[in-house]
């Protein structure tokens, strides 16, 4: 088992901001995260939790979720969202470079907007990859680099500067598809997304939605 690092991520100020924010585009993301967590089942993890807000979209065939959240507010609100979900959710500390549960203990991840946030993002989906049982499934919702070379630029200008400060620790040009193919994963299907669909796009309204999952044995080795 991994240890967990308590409280390793504290951005109070980010998570009171981000609870009202989420809260607020949930007309708009919400019909993502039941695409992205349609027909699991078995036991989850969910990795980067925040505030719960995938948590009411389990379906009953999921026996079992393991959330891991680092920071300490957002947390509080996900363990709110636990005690109201009708699936068996455990919120727990941690990072996701360093997930503290057992190898090969589930047979599905999932990540929703948070490879943009974590430190490392292979070391991230490396840890993902060993805590999926083999042939285990992968679901992602991700924003990342999209929307033409007028914005891929300016997503590294921000990336660079000013949004990480503002927002957590977010990236806007982050590559989930490559990063995902990078850590050994076999990619399933997936589609872009805007968020929103329609007005204004911002540097991170770019997203893609879908599924991979982690090789049976004798297929690594093939």
């Amino acid at each position: 088992m991994a240890r967990a690092t308590k409280n390793a991520v504290h951005h109070p100020l980010f998570a009171r901001f981000y609870v009202r924010l989420s809260e607020a585009a949930e007309k708009e993301v919400g019909p993502h995260r039941g695409e992205l967590l349609a027909d699991l089942s078995g036991r989850v993890i969910e990795i980067g939790a925040g505030n719960g807000l995938n948590f009411a979209r389990y379906p009953s065939t999921v026996s079992e979720v393991v959330a891991i959240e680092p920071e300490p507010m957002l947390r509080q609100s996900a363990l709110n969202a636990a005690r109201r979900a009708e699936v068996p959710i455990d919120v727990v500390p941690g990072t996701a470079e360093a997930l503290p549960v057992k190898s090969e203990a589930f047979d599905a991840a999932v990540v929703s907007l948070v490879l943009c946030s974590v430190r490392d993002v292979q070391r991230a989906l490396a840890e993902a990859r060993r805590v999926l049982r083999p042939g285990g499934e992968l679901r992602f919702f991700e924003h990342g680099r999209g929307g033409g070379r007028t914005m891929t630029t300016a997503q590294r200008v921000l990336d660079r500067t000013v949004w990480p400060l503002l927002f957590g620790g977010c990236h806007t040009a982050r590559d989930p598809i490559g990063s995902i193919r990078a850590a050994g994963f076999d990619m399933g299907s997936y589609r872009n997304v805007l968020v929103p669909e329609k007005g204004l796009r911002l540097p991170s309204s770019y997203c893609v939605l879908g599924t991979a999952r982690r090789p049976e044995p004798e297929e690594a080795s093939g």
